[in-house]
């Protein structure tokens, strides 16, 4: 949650910060602002979208070759002016801009208070600026001492940057257990919670790992230490992102954008690694761990949202294709639950972010137990990538959208590589039957197109049904979690209740609720338990439901009784979740545009949930 950027250089800041807001508005958008250094601090800030902020913005001077920027996911207070950051420390010598939960903050703020330090603001940020100010005026210290002190006292997740008025050449940043990149230039440091900002000004980066801080101080060197006051020679990366993957390319919405990129993503999250000629799954991390991973009694899977979905889907793919059993664990539960996990077995992470909280949080937990760690994300250099024993990039390329679509479909690309490598393995798929599902694989990418020409289809259907309150949707087998993931979509973005269910499960309560009213989305394919989906639609539109059918092209049999249909080309049942979710992922696009929703930014949400 929260966006953060910095700069110091010798251009001008307050352009950069502004454009870098933008870039991470998708983070959070209650409200934002800047703090600027030109002979002494100015601060603006502003309940609202980035662009608020800009308006207020030209009002005032905005000169000067540091500053810090933010936008803001609330925790701590309500979204509104006094809360937005950046934040004064009381006496004004000092701005902080933070991403994370203080959670002793209350603690501290007593303490503080009791020394006559008075607060402006609902936030735990306030507290923590303060706590560094009060600690370098009583001791006469620097900035950075100060920052590295404080957080020694602090319980919780950061990722911060500070400047003082008695420094003006100096920024401080520093993190634990949320994201923090730092941008190399000619002359110039960058400062953010991910590389979006920073890909146009430089492909030189630093990603910082926990409990460390930062000083960029002008024609120096960066200096990183622990925040034990230990020095770290830092790791200099180069940043393989592309600035044109961060612009619409002429889409109304990235959400759109991102849906039609799916044949791409999926085809570079097989590219290098499946040769269907040959065979031969190559995956680095796989190979390192065949023995761990063919020879495990079972595998955990730790997700959340959409990414837990997609989980869900491996889980189906790995117990179908290798015969080995599999949990999938929301993150949230499994790290405060006491998980049976023993030396050696097998956690799979997936995240598309690689900074969800709680995934990273259950993974410290199952390392701590002495599991594998193998983590799933698209996010080169992110917290859980760095984390893992070993693990797979899913190479969607930046997801911007908050309602995740490409990330999904390249999630479960990757999950069926995994289980095809251990099913070959493990002799549980051999031959021609091995070589049949790994052409099929790879022929996704044209089939996802072919699915997407039906969009103006979809957009007739939801023209229908954009003012429902409620809808079901229902899957069978790898379909199941597909129909989960449809609800979300349709939940997150056009705020209409929806909800998955297994089909069988209907007649065990939801089936309660159909009427004339109420539209059920059915994925249908034609493989899988197709006889049973189909006594299920009888039993919806005999008590006078709408049935929206996802099938496979050229089905008439459901077409027969569905009141509208939605065609995907033919493919194995364990792959059909690609390409089932396309028209649910349209459908949930144009439901939200024709209620007038932000689909790019749903209220309520930011794209990577990196506090509890």
């Amino acid at each position: 949650m929260c966006g953060i950027v910095g700069y110091i250089g010798n251009k001008e800041a307050y352009p950069i910060l502004i454009k870098g807001l933008k870039r991470l508005e998708y983070r959070g958008y209650d409200s934002a602002g800047v703090a600027l250094m030109n002979g002494g601090l100015r601060l603006y800030k502003k309940k609202g979208k980035v662009s608020d902020l800009e308006n207020e913005a030209l009002k005032h001077d905005v000169s000067g070759s540091m500053g810090i920027g933010h936008t803001r996911w609330a925790t701590h207070g309500a979204p509104n002016d006094e809360n937005a950051h950046p934040h004064y420390s009381d006496s004004e010598n000092l701005v902080i801009i933070h991403n994370g939960i203080i959670e002793n903050y209350a603690t501290l703020k007593e303490g503080l208070m009791k020394r006559g330090i008075k607060f402006h603001s609902q936030t735990d940020t306030e507290v923590l600026g303060n706590l560094i100010d009060h600690i370098r005026t009583q001791e006469n210290l620097s900035l950075e001492e100060s920052v590295r002190l404080a957080l020694n006292e602090v319980v919780g997740a950061y990722a911060i940057v500070v400047m003082s008025k008695d420094e003006p050449n100096k920024l401080i940043a520093a993190k634990k257990g949320s994201p923090m990149v730092i941008g190399l230039g000619k002359d110039e440091f960058f400062i953010a919670s991910d590389a979006t900002p920073i890909v146009e000004h430089t492909k030189e980066v630093i990603y910082m790992e926990d409990e460390q801080f930062a000083v960029l101080e002008r024609g120096k060197t960066p200096v990183i230490r622990t925040i034990r006051n230990k020095e770290i020679t830092p790791f200099i990366q180069q940043l393989e992102m592309e600035l044109e993957t961060l612009e619409k390319g002429g889409y109304e919405h990235f959400m759109l954008k991102e849906i039609y990129e799916q044949p791409r993503s999926i085809f570079d999250s097989l590219r290098g690694r499946l040769d269907p000629e040959t065979g031969r799954i190559s995956m680095a991390g796989l190979i390192e761990y065949e023995h761990a991973l063919i020879n495990a009694n079972r595998i955990v899977i730790i997700a959340c949202g959409t990414s837990w979905h997609a989980s869900l889907v491996g889980e189906y793919l790995i117990e179908e294709f290798a015969r080995i059993p599999v949990e999938v664990e929301y993150a949230s539960e499994f790290r405060y639950r006491n998980p049976v996990i023993s030396e050696g077995d097998i956690v799979i992470a997936v995240s598309q972010s690689g900074e969800t909280a709680d995934t990273l949080a259950a993974i410290e937990l199952a390392k701590s137990k002495g599991a594998i760690i193998f983590g799933i994300c698209n996010v080169v250099g992110s917290s859980i990538a760095r984390a893992s024993h070993a693990g797979a990039y899913t190479h969607a390329g930046p997801e911007i959208g908050v309602a995740s679509t490409k990330a999904f479909t390249a999630q479960v690309t990757v999950l069926s590589l995994i289980a095809l490598f251990l099913a070959n393995k493990k002799g549980t798929i051999q031959g021609s039957e091995y070589f049949r599902l790994i052409n099929e694989l790879y022929d996704l990418p044209k089939k996802v197109e072919k699915a997407l020409e039906n969009e103006e289809a979809v957009k007739q259907i939801a023209s229908v049904y954009q003012h429902a309150n409620n809808c079901l949707y229902l899957g069978r087998g790898f379909n199941f979690p597909v129909a989960l993931e449809g609800a979300l979509k349709l939940k997150e973005i056009s705020y209409i209740h929806a909800e998955g269910y297994p089909a069988a499960e209907m007649k065990h309560g939801p089936i309660a609720l159909i009427d004339e009213e109420m539209p059920v989305i059915v994925i249908a394919p034609r493989k899988g338990h197709y006889d049973k989906i189909v006594s299920n639609i009888q039993e919806v539109k005999a008590r006078g439901g709408k049935i929206i059918a996802v099938v496979t092209e050229g089905d008439e049999i459901v077409k027969s009784m569905a009141d509208h249909v939605l065609e995907v080309p033919e493919t194995e049942d364990a792959f059909s979740p690609i390409l089932t979710t396309i028209p649910l992922q349209f459908l949930a696009y144009h439901i939200a545009v024709m209620r007038g929703c932000n689909v790019d930014q749903p209220r309520n949400l930011a794209k990577s949930v990196t506090v509890e």
